[in-house]
C-alpha cells in the first residue's frame, strides 16, 4: 500500500538551508533592534567635556525614548544603526526623498527643569549654497532675524538626522529665564548651579611653591589650569571643590571669575545689536510654549524670528516697517510647539542655548538615564575603566 497519499503537501516543504537561517536570524535581530532603538532605549557616548563633572568624556549612557513619548521616525529610510554617515563611505546613511510630519508617542513624562536631555542640534547642520558660500550658520549669525537673501539655496539635513548633543534642561515653556554674574534666575529666582557644574575661579595662592597633587586630589585638571601671573592661576570647579580649597594655608583668596555685565560678546543669541549679552549676563528672555501669543515687534522678533521662521516652518518678511506671516501682516503669533532653554553644565565650556537660542520639541531625542561604561582615554593600561561611574544614575 502507498503511505504517501496520506502525506500533506507541506511535509514535502524543503527543510531551510544553514544559510536562510542565518539570514532569517539576522534580519530578525536588525528588525528587532532597530525597533528596541527607535521606541524604546539608545546607546550615547559624551564626545565633550561641557557637562562635566556631571558626565565626563569616555562616558557611555542609555538615553530612554520612553521618558518622554519616542518620537516616530521623521526619516523612515535609513541604514539601521547608522545616524546620518556611513561609517565607511562617509555618505548619507538616509534617503530625504520620504519626510514624515513630525509625531510623538505619548510618554510617561514631560521635560522637567534639571533633566539631563539629549536632543538633536537646532543649529551648524543647515547649510546654504550658492558657489560654495558659507555655512548658513554664519549667515544667520548675519542676519538671523532678517530676511534671509534669496539668492541662497537653503538645505540641511532633516531635523532627526542632525547631531545628537548632550545638555541639561534650565527652562521649560513658559518660564522666564536670565542670568547676572554667572548666576542663573528662573522666573526671578535664583537657580544656583549643582554641584557637579563647573564654572571658572581666580585662585590666588600665598607662594609660587606649591604642590600641585593637592589640586589634583581635590578634582581639578591641573593640566587645564591658566596661570595668570606667578601666584594667580584660573581653573574650573565644583562649588564643593571651591569650599575644600578655601581653607587651606597656602590660598589667598578664590573668588568666581566671570564677565563683566558691560562686556559684549556680540555672538550670542539672539545676535541682536540692542542686546550686548554675554555668557554670564543675558536676558530675560520668555520661552515659548504651545498656545502662546506673542506680540510681534522690533523688541520681540529677534528672540521669535528664528522659531517662527525655522521651526515652525513660516513665510517670515519685514517690509515698510511691517512684519509679514506667509505674506499676511502679522501683529502677534501663536506658537504651535513648545520649547526648551538647555544649558551645559560647565558652563564657560559648553556652546548651548545661549549661542543658539531655544530648542524646539520635535528635536528632543530622550532623557539620560544612566552610565553603562565609562572609559579614561588619559588613564593607566588597567586604570582605562572608571569603575566608580558603572550603573550610575544621571541626574
Amino acid at each position: 500500500m502507498n503511505w504517501k497519499i496520506w502525506k500533506k503537501k507541506n511535509d514535502h516543504k524543503k527543510k531551510k538551508t544553514k544559510t536562510r537561517e542565518w539570514v532569517d536570524a539576522i534580519v530578525f535581530a536588525v528588525v528587532a533592534a532597530t525597533i528596541i532603538r527607535v521606541f524604546f532605549i539608545e546607546a550615547y557616548t559624551i564626545p565633550s567635556g561641557s557637562m562635566e563633572k556631571s558626565l565626563l568624556i569616555g562616558d557611555f549612557l542609555f538615553v530612554s525614548k520612553v521618558n518622554y513619548g519616542a518620537r516616530i521616525p521623521m526619516t523612515p529610510l535609513a541604514f539601521p544603526f547608522a545616524h546620518h554617515t556611513m561609517p565607511l563611505t562617509g555618505t548619507k546613511a538616509y534617503w530625504d526623498g520620504i519626510q514624515w510630519k513630525y509625531h510623538r508617542l505619548p510618554g510617561l513624562s514631560e521635560i522637567k527643569r534639571n533633566d539631563v536631555v539629549v536632543f538633536n542640534l537646532p543649529v551648524g547642520d543647515t547649510v546654504a549654497l550658492e558657489n560654495q558660500e558659507p555655512s548658513y550658520y554664519n549667515l544667520i549669525r548675519q542676519s538671523d532675524w532678517k530676511t534671509v537673501n534669496s539668492q541662497y539655496t537653503i538645505t540641511s539635513r532633516p531635523v532627526d538626522k542632525r547631531e545628537n548633543i548632550i545638555k541639561r534642561c534650565i527652562g521649560i515653556p513658559g518660564d522666564v529665564v536670565s542670568m547676572k554674574s554667572g548666576i542663573m534666575s528662573i522666573n526671578g529666582k535664583i537657580d544656583p548651579l549643582k554641584n557637579t557644574g563647573q564654572m571658572p575661579y581666580k585662585i590666588k595662592l600665598t607662594t609660587g611653591n606649591v604642590n600641585f597633587e593637592v589640586f589634583s586630589n581635590l578634582g581639578f585638571k591641573v593640566s587645564e589650569m591658566q596661570q595668570l601671573d606667578g601666584e594667580t592661576y584660573l581653573a574650573n570647579a565644583t562649588s564643593e571643590m571651591i569650599q575644600k580649597l578655601k581653607p587651606l594655608d597656602f590660598v589667598k583668596s578664590v573668588e568666581l571669575y566671570v564677565e563683566s555685565p558691560s562686556t559684549n560678546d556680540g555672538d550670542l543669541f539672539p545676535l541682536d545689536p540692542k542686546r550686548k549679552w554675554n555668557v554670564d549676563n543675558f536676558g530675560p528672555v520668555k520661552i515659548p510654549a504651545k498656545g502662546w501669543t506673542v506680540k510681534i515687534d522690533s523688541n520681540t522678533m529677534p528672540l521669535y524670528y528664528r522659531a517662527i521662521r525655522t521651526y515652525e516652518g513660516n513665510k517670515v518678511e519685514q517690509k515698510a516697517g511691517a512684519w509679514y506671516i506667509n505674506d499676511k501682516v502679522a501683529t502677534n503669533y501663536t506658537f504651535k510647539m513648545n520649547y526648551y532653554w538647555m544649558m551645559g553644565d560647565n558652563r564657560h565650556n559648553s556652546t548651548d542655548s545661549r549661542y543658539w537660542g531655544f530648542v524646539p520639541e520635535d528635536h528632543v531625542v530622550g532623557k539620560a538615564l544612566f552610565i553603562w561604561m565609562s572609559f579614561d582615554s588619559e588613564g593607566s593600561f588597567l586604570h582605562k575603566i572608571r569603575w566608580g561611574r558603572l550603573f550610575r544614575g544621571i541626574h
